[in-house]
């Protein structure tokens, strides 16, 4: 009794802390894209503050990325599902450290610092000649992905006249924003990933049209929806149909056939309604199954998609227990 209301305090006091922002600076200083154990259990939240929604509760011993460290108040995180959030420093020991990023740019002339890769994307601010950012990653051919001097996130053009690079930048991606294979072996960075899942969500309750012009985005099919989403977040062209964008993954090498081993944003691809039960799905062979279906993985079992006006336009449904699980084929980065 006396210890449960001995955490109780502590816990109300750092509360409080927070949102008085007194925290003890004892806090350890770490660098980004370092990884953390969680040593007791704590609140994963939507956003750097005590009110803020809980995303879920991150469990004790659980592995997770520290994605940003320079808010003494906050670590910005990434869990083993690829979902972002924010918790206490207070709850979690690190135990490694990645290779940081040393590529720093100076803006070479005026230009638009962007919330995704793509000349769509909102502006935020205009950069201006002389400044100094810490460039982030290169998720495509076209686009850096970086910091400016408050910390701020973004992207910007990545041509010369624009921007100059010192050091060594990570690539985030596939460069080459066309509808052929890439080897791209690393890992998609978490703002490329990020940004397409914003510029899908923008989207959401937009009404279904099967066979929707790729033109406009007033109306979307499944593909069109994906296709529209990756454009806007980071410049890339994906194939028009959802079958060619299932060969795009394939060609990749990146294609899993078990939906709990998909990474957020990752692509999925099913096959044809047969029912809402397992047993209906009995026997398929899915190596051989044509794919009628597509839409983006968001992590913790949801998938952000388009199927019908009746279920909403584009929307976020769960996959465990439902005939998307049993329906799916397989899927992977596009990026």
């Amino acid at each position: 009794m006396k210890h449960t209301m001995k955490k109780r305090m502590i816990t109300a006091a750092f509360t409080a802390s927070l949102l008085l922002g007194s925290v003890s600076a004892s806090i350890p200083t770490v660098m980004a894209a370092q990884s953390a154990t969680v040593d007791a259990g704590v609140n994963f939240r939507s956003a750097p503050a005590a009110s803020a929604p809980v995303i879920r509760m991150l469990k004790k011993g659980e592995q997770v990325t520290i994605l940003d460290a320079s808010n003494a108040y906050w670590y910005k995180l990434q869990d083993s599902s690829g979902r972002t959030g924010y918790a206490s420093p207070s709850y979690f020991s690190v135990s490694s450290v990645a290779k940081p990023n040393t590529a720093t740019g100076t803006i070479q002339k005026s230009v638009a610092f962007r919330t995704g890769a793509s000349l769509s994307a909102s502006r935020i601010r205009f950069l201006q000649a002389g400044e100094q950012v810490a460039i982030v990653s290169q998720p495509n051919g076209s686009w850096y992905e970086i910091k400016d001097s408050s910390g701020q996130a973004g992207f910007v053009s990545s041509q010369s006249q624009y921007i100059s690079v010192s050091g060594n930048v990570s690539s985030g991606g596939s460069g080459s924003g066309g509808s052929g294979s890439g080897s791209g072996s690393s890992a998609p960075s978490t703002g490329s990933v990020e940004s397409v899942i914003a510029a899908g969500l923008k989207y959401l309750g937009t009404p279904y049209e099967y066979g929707s012009s790729r033109s406009t985005t007033s109306t979307f099919d499944c593909s069109d929806f994906v296709r529209q989403a990756f454009l806007d977040g980071v410049g890339i062209k994906l194939p028009a149909d959802s079958r060619g964008q299932g060969e795009y993954i394939t060609q990749r090498g990146k294609a899993v056939s078990d939906w709990r081993q998909l990474k957020r944003g990752d692509l999925m691809f099913f096959m044809s309604y047969k029912g809402s039960k397992a047993s209906a799905y009995a026997g398929t062979n899915k190596a051989s199954a044509t794919i009628t279906h597509d839409g983006i993985y968001l992590g913790d079992g949801k998938i952000l998609h388009t199927y019908s006006n009746e279920a909403g336009g584009v929307t976020i449904s769960s996959i465990a227990g439902t005939h998307w699980e049993y329906r799916f084929l397989y899927g992977g980065s596009a990026l």
